[in-house]
């Protein structure tokens, strides 16, 4: 099941390969443009669910809630639970959308690196997955993996990608920080934690793994980030040193 999911997806990247002229590097970036079109509302459900818990932390109810019942954890929450039924927030509101999407991220990343066949044996195992009724195998393989100045099965040998990676994963992370005045609200600083862990992480991937997937990493987060912005969350002093945020 799980190899017929990432089939799709490599039938559907090559497609659009074929569509623009065998560029692979552009259709890595049409194709991740499609994954988010399409699974924007999961994305709209989870920042909506994220701003809702954040709005909440902030809350005044909330906070004496917390105070009140810190030594009594079951106490603690039944009452959580019934501000979360009042107030009509699903506590797993922006993780349910996170998780749904995590097959598909993976299947996403799963498709670009075999497309980039390396190996005779990687060759092998990509014309299996292609769908001879939909696409000429001949036309197609190997694929054309230059784009600009990289090998997109290869790592970008002059770290450029790769700190766009760690920079654009920085500022996407930073400016979906809601701001919160509770100096005890532990998710946002665990969200502060995450805005640092993040693009190291992303930026090692992108420097050690073929920079086809360093390109879907970029496009994926200035799309993450204009969607924010179109929806008009975007936090941007977040951006600023504290001392200059008002």
């Amino acid at each position: 099941m799980w190899d017929l999911f990432i089939s799709l997806f490599i039938n559907v990247l090559l497609w659009i390969y074929d569509v623009i002229g065998n560029n692979f590097g552009i259709a890595i970036i049409l194709f991740t443009i499609l994954i988010r079109v399409v699974t924007w509302p999961l994305n709209a459900q989870q920042m909506k669910g994220a701003k809702a818990m954040q709005d909440l932390q902030n809350d005044k109810e909330w906070q004496a809630i917390q105070k009140k019942y810190a030594k009594d954890r079951e106490k603690l929450a039944q009452e959580q639970m019934r501000v979360y039924r009042e107030k009509g927030i699903n506590p797993f509101g922006s993780c349910l959308p996170t998780l749904i999407q995590f097959p598909i991220i993976i299947a996403l990343y799963q498709s670009i690196i075999r497309a980039l066949a390396a190996t005779p044996l990687d060759l092998l195992k990509l014309s299996r997955s292609i769908n001879t009724d939909f696409l000429d195998v001949s036309q197609l393989i190997p694929l054309n993996s230059k784009f600009l100045w990289m090998n997109l099965g290869q790592p970008e040998p002059y770290y450029i990608l790769a700190i766009v990676v760690a920079v654009t994963t920085y500022i996407q992370s930073k400016l979906t920080l809601p701001p919160s005045t509770n100096p005890n609200d532990q998710s946002a600083a665990m969200g502060q934690s995450m805005a640092i862990t993040m693009p190291l992480m992303l930026g090692w991937l992108a420097l050690t793994f073929p920079s086809g997937l360093a390109v879907y990493f970029v496009t994926s987060n200035v799309l993450g980030i204009v969607q924010y912005a179109a929806q008009g969350k975007a936090n941007w002093r977040n951006l600023l040193p504290k001392g200059m945020r008002k």
